[in-house]
């Protein structure tokens, strides 16, 4: 913990990543290149065969149970299979984009994972090496361009189809990813403004001698969670994909190992986005606070923090899966209403909150401090904390008046008894107690005003009563 602690507070008083690459010549760098595509390959296999499995228990059905022990190589014979598929272009498509497409957006997936810290320094080969790719002083921010560039395949995918259906997909998802992508972006600065760098081993160091950041930036980390679920195309906001509105998506067009790289794609990204949380939350590669501390941190350096990091990075990966079979699909306009009117501004006033407490605790608002719980606290700390509480009190007090009066006015609203379906045009359905008045043929119509079937039916009635 002491070395971790050191290192920590030299890089950030240089201002460079942690990660030293100084003993790394190119060929090892080559190998953890080859190796980390192997790794996120495996990885997306087991996976896809344990979404199966898990959501198959949950609708009580076995799942994939056939092919290999316990169903494990279906998935590689889903891909062979899939591979073998007959590959087809559609006439009106734009052939170049049509190829490039899938390539750009599989290939941004395994390029975002280069700047992950999969563990601490381990010997490789007689050389003292990060198992990291590289890391740079914005590797964060890498993270964030190579996901804005990944949708321009999605983008291309739907434009370059010639089809109505996909391009609708594609710009559903362009303005999905980007929305979300806004949230995203100011819900790590609270991770940056803690740390002091926006370099990912950096930042793995500086939660070592001290708290994750999911407690002082917890708020931070549900914004994301939220964030990357999206980002990511996965229920409940795949709405690229919505199969009752959109067939299948920007993707509809594509078959054989041009469909498989969009799907490779999104579940690298899950493991992508997965690995981002845990590193910026979950103390990276680090064991939890208490095996940490077992015999001077015995399990907290070298191959024992791939453990760690695989084990954070599949509980995400749960939590994808547990999603997506509990969940339904929400509506367009639902979804990007919460991104920009609600995600995005309490992002930003959390973004704000979070600077006043750094420059507080760093003594910018005053050096008074008070003890509290044994620990000394700067008085100004504890008054930017009641400040906010009571400013989300008032907000939250804010919001449900106006739902209140929302629903009183809606309650005060007159529905008519009976609406005419086809009175706009296009059928429209009736509302709870409303009776539909029955569409008319022409040629009843232009004979007489419409007869509506309350009225038919007390025609029959008057008809059948005898006559005194």
């Amino acid at each position: 913990m002491t070395q971790l602690g050191h290192l920590s507070g030299l890089a950030a008083a240089t201002g460079t990543p942690a990660a030293d690459f100084s003993d790394t010549p190119w060929w090892l760098s080559l190998i953890k290149a080859v190796l980390l595509f192997v790794f996120l390959l495996v990885q997306t296999l087991l996976v896809i065969w344990f979404e199966r499995r898990v959501i198959g228990r949950m609708q009580q059905r076995p799942g994939p149970n056939r092919v290999g022990p316990f169903g494990l190589l279906q998935t590689l014979a889903d891909g062979v299979k899939l591979a073998l598929k007959e590959d087809l272009t559609p006439k009106n498509a734009d052939k170049l984009m049509f190829i490039i497409a899938p390539i750009i957006a599989g290939a941004m997936a395994f390029v975002s994972f280069a700047i992950i810290p999969v563990s601490g320094n381990v010997w490789m080969f007689g050389h003292y090496t990060p198992l990291q790719l590289t890391d740079t002083p914005v590797a964060v921010l890498l993270v964030l361009a190579v996901a804005g560039v990944g949708v321009y395949g999605i983008v291309l995918a739907g434009w370059s189809s010639g089809s109505t259906y996909p391009l609708l997909g594609g710009l559903r998802s362009s303005a999905q990813v980007i929305s979300y992508e806004i949230a995203m972006g100011l819900a790590l600065v609270a991770v940056f403004l803690y740390a002091g760098s926006m370099s990912t081993s950096q930042i793995v160091l500086a939660q070592g001698h001290g708290v994750w950041y999911i407690i002082p930036a917890f708020f931070s980390f549900i914004i994301y969670v939220v964030t990357m679920v999206g980002e990511t195309n996965r229920l409940p906001f795949d709405l690229a994909e919505g199969e009752g509105e959109l067939t299948g998506g920007f993707h509809t067009e594509y078959s054989s190992l041009k469909f498989a790289m969009f799907f490779l794609g999104e579940y690298v990204n899950m493991f992508t986005v997965s690995a981002l949380a845990t590193t910026l939350f979950l103390g990276g590669w680090q064991a939890p606070p208490g095996i940490a501390a077992i015999d001077g941190g015995l399990f907290n350096h070298g191959w024992w923090g791939v453990l760690w990091f695989v084990i954070k990075l599949w509980i995400f990966m749960f939590f994808f899966v547990w999603l997506r079979g509990s969940l339904p699909r929400v509506r367009y306009d639902q979804f990007m209403k919460l991104g920009w009117k609600l995600m995005i501004p309490s992002t930003l006033v959390w973004v704000v909150v979070i600077a006043f407490i750094r420059a507080s605790n760093a003594g910018f608002l005053g050096e008074t401090q008070v003890s509290l719980f044994g620990r000394n606290i700067h008085r100004a700390t504890l008054i930017v904390i009641a400040a906010t509480a009571v400013l989300v009190l008032a907000a939250a007090w804010i919001w449900d008046a106006g739902a209140a009066r929302r629903q009183e006015a809606a309650d005060r609203t007159q529905v008519p008894d009976e609406v005419d379906p086809f009175a706009g045009g296009h059928p429209v359905p009736p509302l709870p107690g409303q009776r539909l008045v029955e569409p008319m043929p022409v040629l009843t119509a232009a004979s007489g005003p419409r007869v509506t079937r309350e009225s038919s039916r007390e025609d029959d009635v008057r008809q059948k009563e005898p006559r005194g």
